[in-house]
């Protein structure tokens, strides 16, 4: 519904219509790659907005039997609307290139609130000149590790490649926030709290992480 434009609009009391017109989500297809706890949450609410849900994961998700798992090519030709929820890994690096986004419908809206350098950035950037894309929503940035969480905002900001993102009409970029809710910040002090309690009383660790 291009809610971020329209706000704009009506601040300055245009109350015009003119570029405006969304699309609707019921009926379409939702290409979710990568069906963790994150990626299964966007299947839920995918499917409640009526929507047919097909994803994409090396290891399938039972809780999610009305998904329908399909290999990566498949996704990329058959969605509607893809959103990223893996890793980054050697193999999930630049996973959106300009070799799979040829194979993406036109029109296709892209979300990626996982990892910045799951997309090859100046690949997107081409092909969302090309129009392939109805709109792109970025809560990462592949070279966010300079700016995100800082205020730059009397500064220039000296990256080209994300002065042209942000300068591009159906393109959201947030400041890797997707995570920001009060309920996730109390989850993360009480699971670092119940970490540091069970080692120093046990010498274990519940979420330990290996590897």
């Amino acid at each position: 519904r291009r809610i971020h434009k329209a706000y704009i609009k009506v601040r300055e009391n245009n109350f015009s219509l003119t570029g405006l017109t969304g699309l609707n989500f019921h009926g379409k297809t939702a290409g979710i790659i990568g069906t963790g706890k994150i990626g299964a949450a966007m299947c839920r609410i995918c499917h409640g907005f009526g929507m047919k849900v097909i994803a994409y994961d090396i290891y399938k998700n039972p809780d999610l039997d009305f998904v329908d798992y399909t290999e990566l090519d498949e996704l990329l030709k058959k969605s509607d609307l893809i959103s990223l929820h893996c890793p980054l890994t050697d193999d999930s690096y630049h996973m959106i290139n300009s070799k799979t986004i040829k194979k993406m419908k036109d029109n296709v809206m892209l979300v990626n609130t996982s990892r910045g350098a799951l997309i090859d950035t100046d690949d997107l950037i081409k092909g969302i000149r090309e129009h392939k894309f109805h709109s792109v929503g970025l809560d990462v940035y592949e070279e966010e590790g300079d700016l995100f969480f800082e205020d730059y905002s009397d500064e220039i900001v000296d990256d080209e490649i994300l002065t042209r993102l942000v300068s591009l009409p159906n393109v959201i970029i947030t400041s890797h926030q997707a995570f920001l809710t009060r309920e996730a910040l109390e989850n993360i002090a009480s699971v670092t709290y119940e970490n540091i309690t069970q080692y120093f009383e046990s010498n274990k660790l519940p979420n330990e992480i290996t590897g």
